[in-house]
């Protein structure tokens, strides 16, 4: 077994020898057993440490032929979580902003149920501490947060289209339409101008950053677990660095899954054959004033456990905006996310984060009067990678795309992405689809729906 966050310098388009300091599992005597043609490993290169990249490692780990060696390079110039995935709402259920089931909702619903479970595992695991505190990353906060997202009606209109896509909801995300009283007892203070709210008990509030860092030792720790069980050698490498044209990686590996988002327009093989639209959007940091007082008492069991220490409220004005509420009991402030139109890749200016809290806290604050309150204290900003609108929904973009890429191929280009404001709900089934796809070098096993979008460029 070997993993490093080590980038690896190129020689005459391949890999030179390892540094000393990665270790190797003691069940391995010999790097020297598996350099043979023989036994020359499966290589795959994934582009982009986000939601996409990560499940694609996952599941290629999971699902690698027993006894087959195999190494996987993970490529992203900024490293796990440091892009428009790492930054994003963390909201998850099934349901569009009228609560109506999405696309195939219930089964991304349940394997991204799996894959957190097994994000959180890992952060419990003896290994986090001496692979991520030793590197300056631990888990001093949530990954998942099982408290329920509560979303109001904005209008009479907007209220009869939820009221009717709630009949319909699925049983493993039940909806409850709740009175004002009941939502109050839920947040306190928020203002219903409908009397009328729709809450998702199980639906949960993911803190994306500390998730990715969990998923990324999860596949450490299964890298480990299966080169220790004689599954065959298993590498897993980060790259801090990005690759500028998708040919440099042609010769050495099998396959490679382009999964960078709003950046994969960049690659000049791909640049302007996606059909991908890009969203601009500001995440602002909000607190409550150090001298205010929240009452806390209206907060009883109810809905939410007694013990519980956080609410996700949700609340769509517009499309692509959203508002996330995080109340931690026993500290003396709450903060806020509002991610605007998108999600973050960079810093933004203030003139920016300035004109979007004036676009939207005048139509938050109908809901939470008391946002008017709170004190700006930074924002983020940057570029989501929307996809085209189909008869089913914004529905994300797969496929092999090695005729993008140039005759003679000698390796796989797949493409993964387009995820839009769904990434965290679609990554994890589609993500397994990806690395099925990429194993069997078979596109038939991803659903027609999401290839189809390469009959536009042709």
């Amino acid at each position: 077994m070997l993993v490093s966050d080590w980038s690896a310098p190129v020689a005459h388009g391949r890999f030179v020898a390892l540094p000393s300091r990665i270790t190797a599992s003691p069940t391995l005597h010999s790097a020297a057993a598996y350099s043979s043609p023989t036994f020359r490993p499966l290589r795959y290169a994934v582009l982009g440490a986000g939601f996409a990249g990560l499940s694609v490692v996952w599941h290629l780990l999971k699902h690698s032929p027993k006894g087959s060696n195999l190494r996987i390079d993970i490529f992203d110039e900024v490293g796990i979580g440091g892009g428009a995935s790492g930054v994003s709402g963390g909201l998850l259920h099934p349901y569009s902003p009228k609560v109506k089931l999405l696309w195939r909702g219930a089964e991304c619903w349940k394997e991204c149920l799996m894959l957190l479970s097994i994000a959180e595992m890992s952060a419990l695991s003896k290994e986090s501490n001496s692979e991520l505190g030793g590197s300056g990353q631990c888990f001093d906060s949530f990954i998942v947060r099982r408290r329920g997202i509560l979303r109001p009606a904005t209008s009479m209109k907007n209220l009869s289209v939820l009221l009717d896509n709630a009949q319909n909801c699925d049983a493993s995300c039940r909806i409850e339409i709740i009175d004002k009283e009941t939502a109050q007892e839920l947040v306190p203070n928020i203002c219903l101008p409908f009397n009328s709210a729709f809450y998702m008990p199980q639906a949960v509030n993911v803190h994306p950053l500390q998730y990715l860092q969990a998923l990324f030792l999860a596949c450490k720790n299964l890298v480990k677990e299966l080169s220790d069980s004689s599954h065959g050698l298993k590498e897993l490498y980060l790259h801090k660095k990005s690759v500028q044209k998708l040919v440099e990686l042609e010769g050495d590996y099998d396959a490679v899954i382009i999964c960078l988002g709003a950046k994969a327009d960049m690659l000049p093989e791909l640049s302007g054959r996606l059909p991908l639209r890009t969203c601009r959007g500001v995440i602002a940091h909000l607190h409550l004033p150090g001298n205010s007082s929240v009452k806390l008492e209206g907060l009883g069991p109810g809905h939410l456990s007694t013990s519980y220490n956080e609410i996700a409220c949700e609340l769509w004005h517009y499309r692509y905006v959203e508002l996330v509420i995080r109340l931690f009991l026993g500290l003396s402030d709450w903060s806020l996310q509002v991610p605007v139109s998108g999600i973050a890749l960079a810093f933004t200016t203030i003139d920016e984060a300035s004109k979007a809290l004036d676009e939207l806290l005048p139509k938050v604050s109908a809901f939470y009067p008391g946002i008017k309150d709170w004190t700006f204290t930074g924002a983020k900003a940057g570029l989501r990678a929307m996809p085209p609108l189909t008869p089913q929904g914004s529905l994300p973009l797969l496929g092999c795309v090695n005729d993008f890429v140039g005759d003679n191929c000698t390796c796989k280009f797949w493409f993964f992405g387009g995820l839009g404001s769904r990434g965290l709900l679609y990554h994890a089934w589609l993500g397994n689809l990806m690395a099925q796809a990429v194993l069997s070098c078979n596109e038939e096993l991803i659903p027609a729906e999401l290839t189809s979008w390469k009959n536009i460029n042709r």
